[in-house]
């Protein structure tokens, strides 16, 4: 007989996130009123966080597969072939609402999270990223906000021992009640030993591993699932704590006990715990599962079976494994000093069965709490177009070299090295090329090959013109592969929005969607994995549509890769691409003008593909190893950076077309490149660039100690890097 000790009312159904006709479609699908622990059960099952009701009608549009992709969307995390019997397995997730409620441990364990959902596969990190968006800064909390996320981490990923290798921070009024918290990691696994999720065979033990099961982060993928107000504070409980040695020491258990051939299933418990991972592991395998959660490890007294069914507490793992191997497997955890405790079984009667203390407490249908889960088809309106603004119809208030200085101290283009300096991103010993240029390149185990891996959006382009911005995320994402000499292989993207309820946000999502399927198809760059995250807004203000994409490619040899900085005096300095001057939804625009209007730059995959091709096969062959792209700050921001990373200025004498010096300075034209050769090989390169249609230019050559624009605008290097470096130190020190 089912226990149901509490009443169930319209308020407590509320409470858990389930509208009217959810709650309704629940009690259809089981014939009774439900327990509160089934009650539980689903609110996690359906909240927007675990069932994506309202996207993945829309996510079905997405290109996933390629001949090197092994595993597309729907398990822990992508998976792709790299050669050499080598997969890489990687994903990006969001902890936004918990890092806003409270930063160093929301941000922990949003890292802890996903490098779970890397090792779950039975891979071994070997790096992490991320991607950073915080208010104003002059917002009372964007400060502190931006000290928690950064130390939260730097502690975890420090600690586990991933080198921290790339990410982008960024700073917005529009994110000022909503920050953004998005964690990537990437692992290597051999390509045959490769674990998954569906759970299989009749009457095989079901086992919890690693830490005990605490009430923290109850109710952490409902919060997730809904928009902040002004008591969002409130919400701290329900963020999750993280213990990275905990987690390391769980990493090595559950790859020594892959090792050992007994495993035959195994799930992360992440979101919704030890539901999501019980029911998502049962349902891929057409399986019913059974727990007893008398057994289940709990380092709190009195816990009761919504509370242990709810909790998101960290480091656990879910696995069903082969019979007669349980004492062998438990003294694997047991000299790591992990629990280890069998809770269930596999049945054939694809009911999701959960028993405590002698009583039956949530009896469900194990596939329909997947399959019958809702899904939306909101209503979504396109975003009107905004206008093209013309390069001549913006007048310069300041000065070419003035604005340079400007831009390079302003908070979105200034270093960041006060936030990655916090990062290990040394240890292991395999990182090539640090944070600050294009894309970080990681060597696979003892090389030559290499990774080179990036996160980027610009979401000022997605608010303006969704379907172009979406289409420039994913080519800046191939490009700053590229610029490092890496052959772009697959994505993972992190789709962060305000609510679904508001047509035009459904617009926005969609109008993303169509953009980064477009351009995934056209560069041969398919998703592998990624999250969606909605309801980012708090009392009706929506973040800036932010569909981040992190990238992965493959550099054959990483002894022969580019990095952004000028190497030698006397270099030729060459542009790939053309420059039209497009300055709507620039930095420029927005930092020196004070406007953000326009429509954002067209984006030609034809001609990505083409400049883009045509720059690696330079890198791969040896003829350039200095390579930037050119994205915000357009012209004069890249060169900046690529003459600061030096210490080597440059002449810029190259012929700007008949446009305004600030319009082909820092017009935020795309498919761009900046390369530095020796003279003897410009002639060569111009030559073959002409040959194939891809447009090159000479802008000038390197030498001296100062930057020299057009018109004999001049700036020291080294007051480009004071202004550069000090934005952020001082602002966190209060000084800024």
């Amino acid at each position: 007989m089912i226990r149901n000790d509490v009443a169930i009312t319209p308020q407590l159904v509320k409470e858990h996130g389930l509208t009217p006709d959810e709650y309704k479609r629940f009690v259809d699908l089981i014939g009774r009123t439900p327990t509160i622990t089934e009650l539980g059960i689903v609110s996690a099952m359906w909240n927007e966080h675990c069932s994506y009701k309202s996207s993945r009608l829309h996510l079905r549009g997405l290109p996933t597969s390629a001949p090197w992709v092994i595993q597309g969307p729907g398990e822990n995390a992508g998976v792709i072939d790299i050669g050499d019997g080598l997969a890489c397995i990687f994903k990006m997730e969001s902890h936004n609402h918990p890092s806003f409620i409270e930063p160093y441990q929301g941000a922990t364990t949003g890292v802890g999270g996903i490098l779970r959902d890397v090792f779950t596969m039975g891979a071994r990190p070997i790096a992490a990223l991320n991607f950073l968006r915080f208010g104003e800064p002059d917002h009372p909390k964007t400060g502190h906000l931006v000290s928690g996320v950064v130390a939260g981490i730097g502690g975890y990923g420090n600690s586990f021992g991933v080198p921290t290798v790339g990410g982008s921070v960024g700073f917005h009024p529009r994110y000022n009640g909503n920050i953004l918290v998005n964690a990537m990691a990437v692992g290597l696994a051999r390509t045959d030993e490769i674990f998954y999720a569906a759970a299989t065979g009749i009457g095989n033990p079901i086992v919890y591993l690693g830490s005990k099961t605490g009430r923290d982060g109850i109710h952490g993928a409902t919060m997730a699932s809904a928009e902040f107000d002004d008591a969002s504070d409130e919400k701290r409980p329900t963020v999750q704590v993280g213990d990275p040695f905990a987690e390391k020491l769980l990493l090595e258990a559950c790859l020594e006990l892959m090792k050992s051939g007994a495993v035959i299933a195994i799930q992360d418990m992440g979101a919704a715990g030890l539901t999501s991972s019980a029911v998502e592991m049962g349902a891929k395998g057409n399986l019913g599962i059974e727990l007893d959660l008398d057994k289940v490890p709990c380092r709190e007294e009195g816990m009761t079976a919504y509370e242990m069914m709810l909790s998101e507490s960290q480091e656990r793992m879910l696995m069903v494994l082969k019979p007669g191997m349980e004492a062998e497997a438990e003294a694997i955890f047991v000299k790591w000093g992990l629990d280890f405790a069998v809770i269930g079984r596999t049945t054939d009667t694809l009911r999701f069965v959960v028993k405590h203390q002698g009583a039956l407490m949530a009896d469900l249908p194990i596939k329909e709490l997947g399959d019958q889960a809702p899904l939306y088809d909101r209503p979504h309106v396109p975003t009107p177009p905004r206008p093209v603004i013309a390069p001549d119809s913006v007048v310069a208030p300041i000065s070419d070299a003035e604005a340079l200085i400007r831009l390079v101290g302003s908070p979105d283009q200034c270093s960041k090295r006060w936030v990655w300096e916090q990062y290990d991103h040394l240890i292991l010993g395999n990182t090539v090329q640090m944070p600050g240029g294009d894309a970080a390149v990681v060597r696979v185990e003892n090389g030559p090959k290499g990774l080179a891996l990036t996160t980027d959006v610009t979401p000022r382009y997605c608010e303006a013109d969704p379907v172009a911005g979406g289409k420039q995320a994913v080519a800046e994402a191939w490009r700053n592969i590229t610029a490092v000499g890496g052959t772009p292989l697959a994505i993972t993207d992190n789709l962060n929005f305000g609510s679904p309820e508001r047509p035009e946000v459904m617009g926005q999502f969609v109008g993303c969607l169509k953009g980064i399927a477009e351009a995934c198809r056209a560069l041969d760059f398919p998703v592998v994995s990624g999250n969606v995250s909605l309801y980012n807004e708090t009392n009706g203000q929506g973040i800036l549509p932010t569909p981040a994409i992190g990238g992965v490619g493959l550099l054959d040899d990483v002894t022969v890769h580019a990095s952004i900085a000028f190497k030698r005096e006397g270099d030729a300095v060459i542009l790939i691409g053309n420059t039209e001057g497009w300055l709507g939804q620039s930095i420029y625009l927005a930092e020196i003008c004070g406007r953000e209007e326009g429509a954002p730059p067209p984006v030609d995959l034809a001609a990505e593909r083409r400049n883009g091709d045509f720059v690696r096969q330079l890198i791969r062959s040896g003829q350039v190893d200095t390579v930037h792209d050119c994205a915000d700050g357009g012209l004069a921001l890249t060169l900046a950076e690529m003459a600061m990373a030096g210490g080597i200025g440059a002449s810029i004498t190259g012929e700007i077309d008949g446009l305004a010096s600030h319009a082909f300075l820092f017009g935020e034209d795309q498919a761009r490149y900046v390369l530095a050769v020796s003279q003897e090989a410009a002639t060569d390169l111009l030559y073959e660039a002409a040959a194939i249609g891809v447009p090159a230019a000479l802008l000038g050559v390197t030498g001296g100690a100062s930057l020299i624009l057009p018109g004999e605008q001049t700036i020291s290097v080294s007051a480009l890097k004071t202004a550069h470096e000090s934005w952020l130190p001082d602002y966190m020190a209060g000084k800024a």
